[in-house]
């Protein structure tokens, strides 16, 4: 069984990785700047879409859907490019946010306080996605504003979660790469799937992650991975992000419910959990 399972995944990424291959002459990458003079803030965005389902659009004929991505510390909006390119080529708008800015105060921890002192931050960031919105609205009107798949690492996997606590309404899916503060949504009102680290200094605050019965009965499938936490970029090596957007590109292709199929089969994908569709 477990033999069969790891034979599943390592197909499942072959296909995937020569499918991205065909498929990434085609998705446009564009880097705007809006400014929001009511914050006096800078906001830019790089926009990924596959050129045939934009021109779709352009004409009216079909409404795209919209993934914002959201960045971690330290790390630029551009530099998530592996996941944006999996959103465009399955037909997304991809949008992915610079948050943070030169002269904004370092992220600090405050224990004790909500989110360790992190609430501030995150309002920013829903403050940032709110308005790149509106003014995305008004260059690409045929994209579903009001449905959002909300996407994150680290810092950015807890603004994509504490968008969705405040805008459930509004939200197609949450995907999170190792996200430590806010904790998941437990109502199911729509899937998370969430990538964690095997790092021995990033590790999610109490209460962050539900246990498997409530992820089950939630439409949560959390992923353990033997990666770093900070391999979950660009930056990281192909065969992580490789085997992410494998399991992310079967999280998108299907709309049925996903468990958590745990195995202990070595492979070159490094995960230790195995999302799969359950029938």
């Amino acid at each position: 069984m477990k033999r069969g399972i790891f034979i599943l995944v390592s197909l499942c990424l072959v296909s995937t990785v020569g499918y991205f291959t065909a498929s990434k002459w085609a998705i446009r990458h564009e880097t705007l700047t809006f400014f929001d003079a009511e914050r006096n803030r800078p906001v830019a965005v790089d926009i990924a879409v596959r050129r045939d389902k934009e021109l779709q659009a352009d004409a009216g004929l079909i409404e795209l859907p919209v993934a914002i991505l959201n960045h971690g510390n330290t790390v630029r909006f551009t530099e998530y490019s592996f996941l944006a390119n999996v959103f465009a080529a399955r037909g997304y708008m991809a949008v992915s946010i610079q948050h943070d800015l030169e002269h904004d105060a370092p992220l600090v921890t405050k224990v004790g306080e909500l989110y360790v002192g992190r609430l501030p931050v995150y309002q920013r960031g829903v403050a940032n996605i709110m308005f790149a919105v509106d003014q995305l609205r008004k260059l690409q009107p045929n994209s579903d504003y009001e449905h959002l798949t909300m996407v994150g690492h680290s810092n950015g996997g807890d603004i994509s979660m504490y968008f969705a606590k405040l805008f459930p309404d509004r939200i197609r899916k949450v995907v999170t790469l190792d996200n430590l503060r806010v904790p998941f949504m437990i109502d199911g009102k729509f899937k998370i799937l969430s990538f964690r680290s095997k790092d021995p200094v990033f590790k999610p605050d109490p209460g962050v992650i539900p246990d498997q019965e409530i992820c089950e009965k939630a439409g949560i499938t959390v992923v353990n991975t033997g990666y770093q936490h900070v391999e979950m970029s660009d930056r990281g090596p192909d065969v992580v992000k490789e085997s992410i957007q494998g399991v992310l590109d079967k999280f998108l292709e299907d709309d049925s419910k996903l468990a958590p199929l745990r195995t202990n089969a070595p492979g070159a994908t490094g995960l230790d959990t195995v999302a799969q569709a359950r029938n």
